[in-house]
């Protein structure tokens, strides 16, 4: 059985520039495409970082550059509110 390899980053909307309108941006590492809840998700919370998922779209599996947002971390860099005792 084979496995498909995804590659997995999170990303933050400064890095993409904090567009405002869905759509497929041209970016260094690819096509992303930004969807209108993504952007409902940022403009919330500014600091959110989403796992950037890589998709591909070629028939033998391999990475063709197309991008989409995934999970997110509305507090990426904030401490976990968990604790143990």
């Amino acid at each position: 059985m084979a496995v498909d390899k995804i590659t997995v980053d999170k990303i933050t909307w400064d890095r993409v520039g904090r567009v405002t309108a869905p759509g497929r941006y041209m970016y260094t590492f690819g096509w992303l495409t930004i969807t209108a809840g993504d952007l409902d998700i940022w403009k919330q919370y500014p600091q959110a970082a989403f796992t950037l998922l890589a998709h591909g779209s070629e028939p033998d599996g391999t990475i063709a550059g197309e991008f989409h947002l995934g999970a997110f971390d509305v507090a990426p860099d904030a401490s976990s509110p968990i604790t143990t005792h």
